[in-house]
Order: structure tokens, then C-alpha cells, then sequence
């Protein structure tokens, strides 16, 4: 949480509201041909519009120069130090999707891949399978027995799962066996530290015997396995902020990181529209709301620029409907930027902008990267959103006498 002792003296409980869209991966960097990059591109006449009433700027979701994973980004627009509070994916998934961890208990993100006859990666994500072909995988690897370790295996959504292991002495510093390029072979589970030795031992024996039942398929044949993690304790979001909060989110990763800073999970369907309809049955209900759109990281991480293009004139086609909840704050944010034309996340600052009756707009003609680097906000650590957010809103106190 952020570094102020103060904090919970200062936020005052009261009747405004506030909204935090999340774009994921919404920054991005020039295409060569053209020189500008996708939200440049992008025809976002209502994100344009709302710039102009608003207060922008860029964060830095860890470092500089740090490029950070979906969960870092997010806890640091939460306010929570990102290098403090780490977890790995497997959490975050497992949470997502309601499953309960406690003690002696590890868990892993796992992707369906697809590596050729010498046994080396073609495909991280299997071609991004649907639910609908990973789930009857899903069921084979749960079929797996390994003596000395409870295993369970989850469904996510399309081509990712959640490996779950249950058992005395597990620890979970282990790096993931995911090696992020394609080419070569998948890592072998090695424990970084002899706490975590049983697990990765286990770890290794859940892949031999996995790709034991998918080696025959075309695609899909084998799994990678990434952030190994156990259940940490972490400070309340609501209760630090004096919020009554609440995430929606179609994406299980991004409910099992609201899940960890204590928000109120609201069950919502599997795209922005349904998430969009969500906000608007509940609104009554809360004062802050993390809303999540994914389409535009996924583009970029395919390394597709005319389609993170698309997802953001997707986004910006349903912006109406966002502002016309009218909140009395309006941050539309990112948690990191995923840039086409590296096919993954990167470091680069990534763009903001704040809308409230007490923001002072810049009368910028556009949302994007370069008019962001002008804004009025500069550029901040994202775990210094919050506290902007919640002075907007008339939430904090004046500080000293």
C-alpha cells in the first residue's frame, strides 16, 4: 500500500464515486511505416473528446526501464508498492476463478502450447485455443496422479489453466518454465531455493506425464508453466481507502488480483459489453469500481497493430456509455504498455488522463501517447493514482495543521 502513515486518517467516506477503467496494455510505440503508434492510429473521437475535459499525463507502472507483468501493473494503479507486493500468476488465477488456496498450497498459471517433433516451442498459447477445446484437455490433466502431492488442475479460460498443489513442505520459488520466446524448449521446473526442491520435483513430473497425454495432437501438445506462487496476506483496499469497492472484470486473472486487495467481486460475462451492463445493474451499490477491458493487450502481444487499432476504436465506441454513468471520476488508465511492434509488454510510460468537476482540462485534441507526455500531470509512479483519484472525488482531508 502506499508508503503514507497517514493515509487512513486522511480518506473520508463519502457519497461520490469514482471509476477506474484499466486499458491493458493500452500504450504502444510508432509503427516504422507510419510513424504513429496504435492509439495514435486509432480513430477515438469520444477518448479524444473526454482528454479535452480531463487532466493527463503518463505513469510508470514499476521503475524506469522495468517492464512489468500484468499483476505488478495493476496493484501499483491500486496504490500497493509493486515490488513489495508481488505475486505470481498462479494466485492470481486460481483466486479468479473462486478457488480457495490456504496453507501448504501452490499454484501455477498453465498454457496449452505447441512445440514440433524435436520437442521446441512453435507456439506459447497453442494458436490462443477457445474454452471449448481446452476444456476437455483440462479434464485429461486432472486425470494425473503423483504420489506425495494432492494435484489439481482448473480451468481458466481458453488456452490457460491452473495447476494446484496441495501438500506438506511445497514451497514456491521456482522459475517458470515458460521461456517467452518461441524456438527452443521448454525450461525444466528448478527450484531457486531448497524450500521449493519437492514442487519443482512435482512440477516436472506433472509435465513428463502431461506431455505424455497430449504428445500426439497437432496443437496443444504440451504445457508451460509460470508464476508459481502461494496465498499472501495483503492490506485492504477498501479499508485503507475507506471505499466500498468493487471489481468487474471478465478475465479471471484480473478478479483474482481485486480478490487479493479485498474487493467485492462482481460477476459479470465474458466481454466489455457484459462488463458495461454490469456496471450499470450495480452502481448503486459501491463508490469505487475497477472496470477492465483486455482485447487491446492481447493484439499486441500477437504483435497484430491494425487489430490493437480495432480494439481501441472498439473501447472508444463504448466510452459513451461509460461516461454517462457520471461518475464523479473518471480515470481511464493502463497497466502497463504492450506495443505491436515487440509483440509484448515494454517499460514505456503509459497514458492517463483524470476526468472530474474538479480537474482542470487541457484542451487536448487527443488521447495518446505524445499529448499525454505534454499534460498537465507530468509523468508519476502509478501508486501515486489513488491518491489523485481519490482527491478528485473529495475524498481526502487536508493533511497537517
Amino acid at each position: 500500500m502506499i508508503d503514507f502513515p497517514y493515509l487512513e486518517d486522511l480518506c473520508i467516506r463519502t457519497d461520490s464515486k469514482i471509476i477506474m477503467l484499466v486499458v491493458d496494455g493500452l500504450g504502444g510505440l510508432p509503427h516504422p511505416d507510419t510513424g504513429k503508434s496504435e492509439l495514435e492510429t486509432a480513430r477515438t473521437p469520444n477518448l479524444d473528446a473526454l482528454a479535452g475535459r480531463s487532466v493527463c499525463g503518463l505513469t510508470t507502472p514499476v521503475l524506469p526501464g522495468i517492464t512489468p507483468g500484468s499483476g505488478p501493473g495493476h496493484m501499483a494503479l491500486f496504490g500497493y508498492d509493486p515490488v513489495k507486493f508481488l505475486v505470481g500468476r498462479g494466485v492470481l488465477e486460481a483466486l479468479g476463478i473462486g478457488l480457495e488456496l490456504g496453507p501448504n498450497t501452490v499454484a501455477a498459471r498453465g498454457n496449452f502450447c505447441t512445440v514440433d517433433g524435436e520437442g521446441k516451442l512453435t507456439d506459447r498459447r497453442a494458436g490462443r485455443i477457445k474454452t471449448v477445446e481446452s476444456a476437455p484437455l483440462v479434464e485429461l490433466l486432472d486425470t494425473i496422479d503423483i504420489p506425495g502431492v494432492s494435484v489439481e488442475v482448473h480451468p481458466v479460460q481458453d488456452y490457460r489453466f491452473v495447476l494446484v498443489l496441495r501438500g506438506d513442505g511445497l514451497g514456491a520459488n521456482i522459475p517458470d518454465t515458460d521461456p517467452q520466446v518461441v524456438g527452443g524448449p521448454p525450461r525444466t521446473a528448478v527450484a531457486a531455493e531448497l524450500t521449493s526442491e519437492r514442487t519443482a520435483r512435482f512440477a516436472n513430473a506433472f509435465i513428463d506425464a502431461a506431455r505424455g497425454l497430449l504428445g500426439s495432437r497437432d496443437r496443444a501438445n504440451m504445457v508451460l508453466l509460470r508464476g508459481f506462487s502461494t496465498e499472501p496476506e495483503w492490506p485492504e483496499f477498501g479499508r485503507s481507502y475507506n471505499l466500498n469497492p468493487a471489481a468487474i472484470a471478465a478475465y479471471p486473472m484480473y478478479r483474482g488480483l481485486a480478490r487479493l486487495a479485498g474487493m467485492k467481486i462482481i460477476t459479470t460475462g465474458a466481454d466489455f459489453d457484459a462488463e458495461l451492463k454490469t456496471l450499470a445493474d450495480s452502481y448503486s451499490d459501491h463508490d469505487y469500481f475497477f472496470l477492465h477491458y483486455k482485447p487491446a493487450d492481447g493484439a499486441g502481444e500477437d504483435g497484430d497493430f491494425d487489430a490493437k487499432v480495432a480494439r481501441l476504436e472498439e473501447l472508444d465506441a463504448r466510452i459513451p456509455a461509460v461516461i454517462d454513468m457520471n461518475s464523479d471520476v473518471l480515470v481511464v488508465a493502463g497497466d502497463h504498455s504492450t506495443p505491436a511492434i515487440m509483440e509484448a509488454h515494454s517499460w514505456h510510460p503509459v497514458p492517463l488522463m483524470i476526468n472530474s468537476r474538479l480537474s482542470r482540462g487541457q484542451g487536448s485534441d487527443a488521447f495518446d501517447e505524445r499529448v499525454c507526455r505534454l499534460g498537465a500531470l507530468g509523468a508519476i509512479p502509478a501508486t501515486n493514482l489513488m491518491l489523485l483519484a481519490l482527491a478528485h472525488a473529495g475524498k481526502l482531508a487536508k493533511f497537517g495543521a
